[in-house]
């Protein structure tokens, strides 16, 4: 099972959140992916932290490509850019948990 962990901290109006991917007996990745105010309030209305949102945004993109293939750094709305349904999918919690 892969293990995604989340940091965030505040920077400026928004996070930075670094993000580990691994895989046990397996190599890992590192990602770092930042998150206005705006981001959070369109993606997660009413959350206050964008943790539990960049893991599942993370669930989103495993679930399409491999864990290598993610953009090393880059910010929230990119993933849009790539896969369109990622709005509705993200806002409706139809990703697995």
């Amino acid at each position: 099972m892969t293990d995604i962990a989340v940091e965030c901290t505040s920077a400026g109006d928004g996070w930075t959140c670094t993000v580990r991917v691994d895989d046990p007996g397996r190599s890992g990745t590192s990602h770092d992916l930042r998150v206005t105010a705006a981001d959070l309030e369109r993606f997660a209305p009413g959350a206050d932290d964008p943790a539990e949102l960049v893991r599942r945004s993370f669930v989103f993109l495993l679930a399409r490509e491999p864990k290598e293939s993610i953009l090393r750094s880059f910010d929230l709305p990119v993933i849009g850019r790539y896969f369109p349904e990622y709005e509705r999918e993200i806002r409706t919690g139809s990703t697995p948990p």
